[in-house]
């Protein structure tokens, strides 16, 4: 992911909670936001300390990227994503967490619903 693709200010942040919709499961908050004068989807990204030590937060970051990235060819252009990870995303392995963020980007119609083969 591309320093393009990323939300760091704060005041980008704060425009994606006033003015974005959002979405829920129980790992994840999706905030999404339309913005035309992106050429591509950008992505912010909030793990608390409650979730743990700086190593298990930076897993859990590394995690939502690589997941993003897999999902990159199927979202949405030109919006803002700000994804907070709640509590129960600490115990998550990597699959369990690209499947909870494909649940709840499907909730939000970020990707395309699953199709009849897919699992």
């Amino acid at each position: 992911m591309n320093k393009k693709q990323r939300i760091k200010k704060n005041e980008d942040f704060q425009l994606v909670f006033k003015k974005g919709k959002s979405f829920a499961n129980r790992q994840f908050v999706v905030y999404m936001m339309p913005r035309q004068e992106n050429d591509t989807f950008r992505i912010g990204l909030s793990v608390s300390k409650k979730l743990g030590n700086a190593v298990k937060r930076n897993q859990i970051k590394r995690y939502i990227r690589h997941s993003m990235i897999a999902f990159s060819n199927d979202l949405k252009t030109h919006m803002d994503y700000v994804i907070i990870a709640r509590n129960p995303a600490a115990t998550l392995d990597f699959h369990e967490t690209k499947k909870s963020l494909t649940h709840v980007l499907r909730i939000a119609k970020a990707l395309p619903p699953a199709s009849k083969n897919e699992n």
